[in-house]
């Protein structure tokens, strides 16, 4: 693959800020907005629950005035991870929340029990009714809270209750990633007053209200790093675009130990591969360390390198389910519990796959574009998820890839806006 590709805004990122935005009683406009499934999700969950929400030329408006209804419904809940962020939404704004428990990709245990017991410690009271999660709190009060794991989803949920709770809130073993800063970032511009974020010791100062602000979310540096990986299986030259290094700093040295030389100049990338890629080994981690949704991609990326690879996966289980999708493809891999060993072969070849998740999916495709023949991906529209304008940034760079639209897609979703015509969205 040959040419240049510019980087989308995260979707990680932008799910959080998105549930923050409508903790305001006012408008909010968020731009770098990547318009992938989730996002669309999200807008239509916020809608639900009274927001406003509509998309122009200037981005994404939110307005959280009217949210009054506590129950998030359970269609748009049960289809990502990321749409339990409400309940925090909900508890800090309305001190009720009745959010069914989440559904997402199937990566393995990612119980919601951290930012459970984050809400009791805030002063909440928690039950499982029918299988909602139903939160009451007459007043939210700080709490001293040590989040188990560092998780990234509990840290953002309790950042999102307790920014308008009484008193001081501080989180312990906090999650580090740039997607949790960034929150920070747009909740402060909002009024919320949040230091520590970037550390593993949040402290929050609760404040009366928050007010809406425009803000521009930051790049998707896991699609980056899909990218990168992309075009060094396949022996190209990239130039990657709207990139913030620092928040790739392991993965960026990977690459070069396998081979691919980097060339990084303020925000732009280059990418070139190497002759031959080199065998390396991975652990996954929390932030700064390598990212579990680049595992999967760099898996790939390792079945043409030269010598055995070992890549472990420390932080969900079941994430080598893609594997034997691999495997058809003629690679090498042997599992050992949470524990890939890859040895490298000379060529892969096209067979039909199917996508078990968002980064599987982004696993196959990567080795689709280095197979010999033609790769059929089958449940492709999990991709969606994740990576907006795939096809035509992918075609941009050379690759032959045609979206067959299937019978599982889903359908074009219009958001119902008041006062407003549809929206394509």
């Amino acid at each position: 693959m040959r040419g240049t590709v510019p980087i989308s805004g995260s979707k990680n990122s932008a799910l959080a800020i998105m549930a923050a935005a409508a903790l305001a009683d006012g408008e909010s406009v968020l731009e770098n907005i990547p318009q992938e499934a989730d996002i669309r999700t999200m807008a239509w969950i916020l809608q639900e629950l009274g927001a406003r929400v509509w998309l122009d030329d200037e981005g994404l408006h939110i307005d959280g005035s009217a949210v009054r209804n506590t129950k998030a419904p359970y269609e748009l809940v049960r289809r990502m991870r990321g749409s339990f962020y409400v309940a925090g939404l909900l508890l800090g704004k309305l001190g009720r929340a009745e959010v069914p428990l989440p559904g997402g990709c199937a990566i393995g245990s990612r119980g919601v029990d951290f930012h459970l017991r984050g809400f009791e410690h805030l002063g909440a009271s928690v039950a499982i009714e029918h299988g909602f999660v139903v939160a009451r709190a007459k007043r939210l009060k700080g709490c001293k809270y040590l989040i188990n794991r560092a998780s990234v989803g509990a840290t953002i949920n309790m950042m999102l209750a307790s920014c308008m709770a009484e008193g001081v809130t501080v989180l312990q073993n906090a999650a580090r990633e740039p997607e949790v800063v960034d929150l920070a970032i747009y909740l402060n511009a909002m009024g919320a007053q949040i230091r520590g974020a970037g550390t593993d010791e949040i402290r929050i100062h609760g404040v009366d209200s928050l007010r809406g602000v425009r803000y521009s979310i930051i790049s998707d540096r896991l699609e980056v790093g899909t990218y990168a990986m992309a075009a060094a299986i396949t022996g190209g030259e990239i130039t990657i675009t709207h990139v913030v290094p620092e928040h790739l700093r392991l993965p960026f040295l990977k690459l070069e130990e396998a081979g691919v030389e980097l060339v990084i100049s303020d925000s732009t990338l280059l990418v070139k591969a190497p002759s031959q890629l080199q065998a390396l080994d991975v652990e996954t981690g929390p932030y700064p360390s390598f990212p579990t949704d680049l595992q999967q991609p760099i898996v790939s990326m390792l079945t043409l390198a030269e010598g055995t690879s070992v890549v472990r996966e420390t932080v969900f289980d079941h994430r080598f389910r893609y594997v034997d999708e691999l495997r058809r493809m003629g690679a090498e891999i042997k599992l050992e519990r949470e524990t890939a060993i890859v040895r490298g072969v000379p060529q892969l070849t096209g067979a039909p796959v199917e996508a078990p998740d968002l980064r599987g999916g982004a696993a196959l495709l990567i080795a689709a574009l280095a197979a010999e023949g033609e790769t059929e991906i089958r449940e492709a529209q999990i991709l969606d998820r994740g990576y907006e304008r795939l096809v035509d940034k992918l075609s941009g760079l050379g690759a032959q890839v045609e979206r067959i639209p299937g019978e599982d897609d889903e359908e074009e979703v219009l958001l119902e806006l008041p006062g407003r015509s549809a929206v394509n969205f």
